[in-house]
């Protein structure tokens, strides 16, 4: 099942890279989509360990997703990895899946990020 319906929630993050779901969780990896919204555009967050991270994320028809005006905070971090990894491989998600519980997003080319409802027991 897909649908717009269930994107506005907090989703942590639990699989991405090579990095281990203990390790996204201890940086208390996550994606906030409950934002602003304009339309099928929303004013998203992330945090992945240390910066806060700001995007629009625009949702169009058939699965397809649009990621721009990316900024984060700057702060010295000492496990910035994660971080890094994330900024770079988010931009070019082009595609999202929302499966209960479950977001997708991949870019097409093997890459993806998998999240679970923080809201979710």
């Amino acid at each position: 099942m897909s649908s717009n319906q269930y994107y506005p929630r907090e989703w942590m993050m639990i699989s991405f890279n090579q990095f281990t779901k203990l390790q996204l969780t201890e940086n208390k990896a996550k994606i906030n989509l409950t934002g602003q919204k304009a339309g099928n555009v929303v004013k998203g967050s992330a945090k992945m360990g240390c910066n806060s991270i700001f995007f629009k994320i625009e949702f169009r028809n058939n699965e397809k997703i649009n990621i721009s005006e990316i900024t984060s905070t700057e702060m010295a971090c000492k496990n910035i990895e994660l971080e890094n990894a994330f900024l770079k491989n988010f931009r070019n998600m082009k595609n999202y899946v929302i499966e209960g519980h479950r977001l997708i997003l991949s870019d097409g080319l093997g890459n993806q990020m998998e999240f679970i409802a923080a809201d979710w027991d």
